[in-house]
């Protein structure tokens, strides 16, 4: 019986496949030879491998485009990435590399974009998108942008209220496009009924024809749908979907202006080793809808935006650990304590029992053991142990007395972490925020790294606490 890690995995999924595969018993990550990072720059660490970025743009760019060809669609396509996702400068850089609108959702964001343009990243003549609640800050903002000279602006109103404070503080001669989201009825699953963003479908083609036809200063241009649950096969999405584009074509006939529908954000991303999603047939079907659904109400299909934000930069994300210790509690519960807590760095597995690839960096020739994997922090919560293979954690069988210590990695973990843990901020226990790494490729394809952030030290945490002077 062959029962070590590597047999496991070579049993269980197609090993080696898409961003993984071993080189002399270590794991590699995009190519990136992990064992060698961790030598260079020790553990715990976060990285960030920015040509992957790119690399999900083309694919979703093609596959919409092949599917527009296909259905014989006369809409166009454009690729938006929402920076709530992650908000840092070398993501935003990598990602304008590829000619993508931007999509805010704060005040802040204002504020984000034009340091993009003072430092020559972003054009004026780029489409930008502003979702969520409009503070009055975030509107103030928003029309500044405008008379500094960004023409293409969409501002999508999620209440009507909002419109009413737009007026007020617009000009009498200035204009803006507008878009309108619409409040899609959640999941069976959810804890309520309707979303809390966006207008209610009854109301909108009410709120158009009362507060918007007449009104001289704005166009309606976009209609804005989103699922919150994600883009998948199941009868939920295509019920709104069908839903949100049937609510299109009566608007449209009532605003001829009106040419843009927003599929939102929502593909999924790779969070185990059997995952499968077939994203061709997907996007064929969304396509096919639309245009299905134009034809027969005799309009002209729109052009399509997405707003893919977790897609876009989660699979370029990794979290590096070593394994401290090993604890056998009870006959049955082995513990591995690694050297950070994934409270502080990888948050969404506490909060939101968010899953994500774990792989072993090194020790794939060693039998496999179940077990579970405890944070340093003495908070109850700090533990990860839930995987693809029947709910529990497989991995190589470790003691602290092997000569070489193990490494664990956590991946595909390059959205929200950071902005949901909160970087270079307080962090439960006092624990540091691990060193950060990018990645990258030269012009002849060699790899690249360098340190973006240091580990937090204690100097840092006590002037945020206001121990020493800033």
């Amino acid at each position: 019986m062959r029962n070590t890690y590597a047999d496991l995995i070579n049993q269980s999924y197609t090993f080696p496949q898409t961003g993984f595969d071993l080189h002399q018993g270590c794991l590699n990550f995009h190519g990136v030879p992990l064992k060698n990072l961790i030598e260079k720059y020790g553990t715990p660490l976060r990285l960030f491998y920015l040509p992957k970025i790119g690399y999900q743009i083309k694919k979703a760019r093609n596959l919409f485009n092949l599917a527009i060809k296909k259905q014989q669609y006369r809409g166009q396509y454009y690729y938006c990435y929402c920076t709530k996702c992650n908000h840092f400068s070398h993501i935003l850089h990598e990602v304008l590399k590829h000619c993508t609108s931007l999509e805010t959702s704060s005040s802040f964001d204002i504020d984000l974009i034009l340091n993009l343009y003072q430092n020559n990243k972003f054009s004026r003549n780029n489409v930008i998108i502003h979702n969520g609640y409009k503070t009055d800050q975030y509107l103030d903002k928003i029309i500044s942008l405008q008379q500094s000279g960004f023409r293409h602006l969409i501002n999508v109103l999620d209440n009507p209220y909002e419109l009413e404070r737009l007026d007020q503080r617009m000009a009498k001669d200035q204009t803006m496009n507008l878009g309108i989201r619409m409040a899609i009825d959640e999941s069976p699953k959810s804890n309520y009924y309707t979303s809390r963003l966006g207008i209610k479908s009854s109301d909108i083609l009410d709120f158009y024809q009362q507060k918007i036809h007449h009104n001289p200063k704005f166009k309606l241009k976009m209609f804005h749908f989103f699922v919150d649950s994600g883009i998948h096969d199941n009868i939920y999405y295509w019920r709104e979907l069908r839903k949100a584009i049937k609510l299109y074509t009566l608007l449209k006939k009532a605003c001829p202006e009106l040419d843009t529908f927003n599929l939102g954000g929502g593909l999924p991303i790779r969070n185990h080793l059997g995952f499968e999603y077939d994203y061709e047939y997907m996007i064929n079907e969304i396509i096919s809808n639309i245009k299905h659904t134009c034809v027969t109400e005799n309009i002209t299909e729109p052009d399509i935006y997405t707003e893919f934000g977790k897609y876009t930069v989660g699979e370029s994300g990794a979290v590096i650990f070593k394994v401290l210790e090993t604890k056998q509690q009870n006959d049955t519960e082995c513990w591995y304590m690694i050297d950070n807590s994934l409270i502080n760095t990888i948050p969404d597995t506490w909060s939101i029992s968010e899953k994500f690839i774990l792989l072993p960096v090194n020790q794939w020739n060693k039998e496999y053991i179940r077990a579970n994997i405890g944070g340093i922090s003495c908070d109850h919560s700090d533990y990860y142990n839930a995987e693809g293979l029947g709910q529990e954690v497989l991995l190589p069988r470790y003691s602290r007395q092997d000569q070489e210590p193990m490494y664990l990695g956590f991946f595909h973990t390059g959205a929200y972490q950071d902005a949901i843990s909160g970087y270079g901020g307080i962090k439960h226990c006092l624990i540091p925020g691990p060193k950060q790494i990018i990645i990258d490729r030269n012009e002849q394809g060699e790899l690249v790294d360098y340190v973006y952030s240091e580990e937090q030290s204690a100097s840092d945490m006590l002037k945020l606490l206001g121990y020493t002077a800033p």
